[in-house]
């Protein structure tokens, strides 16, 4: 089963649906050359639809697969065109894209410990911040 997103004019994701596989062209309906042609016409005041993958995270299919547009689409997340990828929000304006693992890069490299204390982004100050413990 494949997944679906529909984008607003924005390439902003409006909503995620599971749809027929890319490959079942058997039943794919008369008048359509893919599924994502045939899925945007259930949702006409929306501007494309574009395949998802339900396993592709950071640009890594979780099983064994080839990764298909960067991550899962989720609603409020993206589809950037230029890199046919989707991605949730920016996290911060000083952050940028990495089109390859398709995360956002953060322009300082997180703290060693950050697997065992708490740390939060401190745009301001452009520094990880550790959050006292109680």
């Amino acid at each position: 089963m494949a997944h679906y997103a529909f984008l607003d004019e924005d390439n902003k994701v409006i909503e995620v649906i599971p749809g027929r596989d890319e490959t079942d062209t058997e039943n794919l309906p008369e008048g359509f050359d893919n599924w994502e042609d045939y899925y945007i016409t259930k949702r006409p005041e929306l501007i494309s639809c574009k395949r998802t993958s339900y396993n592709t995270k950071h640009n890594v299919h979780h099983k064994d697969g080839v990764p298909f547009r960067g991550n899962l689409a989720q609603v409020d997340s993206y589809y950037y065109p230029e890199h046919d990828i989707f991605m949730p929000l920016q996290p911060y304006p000083s952050w940028t894209m990495n089109a390859v693992t398709a995360e956002w890069d953060c322009p300082v490299a997180p703290p060693d410990d950050i697997q065992e204390k708490v740390y939060n982004w401190n745009e301001e100050t452009q520094t990880w911040d550790l959050v006292p413990s109680e």
